[in-house]
């Protein structure tokens, strides 16, 4: 939850710098659990998806920080994250690149986050 917390508190539209692996997948994995349970609920009330496109447009700008930061980490311009403009193919490579190791050491974008913390 802190990882979570972090991105939206600490590194809301950060797009510089690296993300470890394990930020960006928790991130990823707390937002599924809260669309899940947005969803959950709005069935139960009867809203029609307006509390989860509130919730989705609130943590656009986080998400796509996130990725860039990832896309940093695996040594790569975040333009990468427009790959997923190709249909099918782009979205399994940006995933490919997701699941990527971070690069060893000091890169371009900065120091390895793994070796901080």
């Amino acid at each position: 939850m802190n990882w979570y917390l972090d991105v939206l508190k600490n590194k809301y539209a950060t797009f510089d710098g690296r993300a470890r692996r394990k930020e960006y997948w928790m991130f990823f994995l707390f937002n599924i659990l809260v669309a899940i349970g947005l969803g959950i609920v709005e069935a139960l009330i009867g809203t029609a998806g307006l509390i989860g496109g509130l919730y989705g447009l609130a943590v656009l700008i986080p998400g796509i920080a996130v990725t860039v930061r990832r896309l940093h980490d695996t040594s790569r311009s975040g333009w990468w994250i427009l790959i997923v403009l190709i249909p099918a193919v782009g979205t399994l490579i940006l995933l490919i690149f997701m699941v990527l190791d971070s690069q060893p050491g000091d890169n371009a974008y900065g120091p390895n986050p793994k070796a901080a913390g």
